[in-house]
């Protein structure tokens, strides 16, 4: 499996602070001094190699993401193929959970960890503009991680439309949409949460069999993806669990 990187300066930070397994460090001299030095400090407790690059060195290494100077890289988590996840599956109906474009890796985390309390089969997200599993999805997850299986696939539209062959129905997000107290999530179902901020794309949506809506009654018409994530999977866990 190839590393997977992580950069910015506190995502590097967390990592340095919890992780044991860290393969590399790499600084450029655009990191503050004193914030360069804080990390050598920490790479040199853990007996971590850290080597100095150009900024342009960093922009291939994160595909031109905000570096801040820092990029770290860790051993990478495996990933199963979808037709893995849904083998495996044995005495009910499957119930999997895409994730569009989630980038935050607290986000990632903490559905992982909702997702394997509540009983999803597994979750997908797509190999690029998304957070993949890393360190601190890991530690946010505790420990969820190694037992929710993750698929990462090339394009989620593609494969929403190889579910559907496989009589999957696919359910979304949207502020026009059914009451999402009222959903029957019974049968084989996928569940859609969008983007941190752009929520669902418009391609996507148009794969999407039906749209719920979470009501609200406060001035800030949104969740955060895993607070809105949680209470769909567990509508869809107690759905499920009680209307057998």
């Amino acid at each position: 499996m190839a590393d997977e990187i992580i950069y910015g300066v506190h995502a590097s930070l967390e990592v340095l602070e919890n992780n044991q397994t860290i393969n590399k460090v790499y600084l450029s001299a655009s990191l503050a001094k004193n914030r360069a030095q804080q990390i050598r400090q920490m790479a040199d407790k853990l007996k971590v190699v850290v080597q100095d690059v150009d900024s342009k060195r960093l922009d291939e290494l994160t595909d031109h993401g905000n570096h801040q100077g820092i990029a770290v890289s860790i051993a990478a988590y495996e990933y199963v193929p979808v037709d893995d996840i849904l083998t495996k599956i044995n005495g009910h109906d499957p119930f999997l959970v895409i994730l569009d474009e989630i980038e935050d890796p607290h986000n990632l985390g903490s559905i992982l960890r909702t997702a394997d309390a509540a009983g999803v089969d597994g979750i997908i997200i797509p190999k690029r503009r998304a957070v993949q599993l890393t360190q601190i999805v890991a530690k946010v997850s505790t420990g969820a991680i190694e037992h929710v299986p993750v698929a990462r696939v090339t394009n989620i539209n593609n494969t929403i439309d190889e579910l559907k062959q496989r009589g999957f129905w696919i359910f979304g997000t949207d502020m026009q949409g059914q009451d999402y107290t009222q959903w029957d999530a019974r049968g084989s179902i996928a569940i859609v949460i969008g983007n941190e901020g752009r929520g669902i794309s418009a391609q996507t949506k148009k794969k999407v069999d039906q749209m719920l809506t979470i009501p609200m009654a406060g001035h800030v018409q949104s969740l955060n993806a895993s607070v809105a994530a949680a209470l769909l999977i567990y509508q869809a866990f107690n759905s499920r669990r009680l209307k057998k």
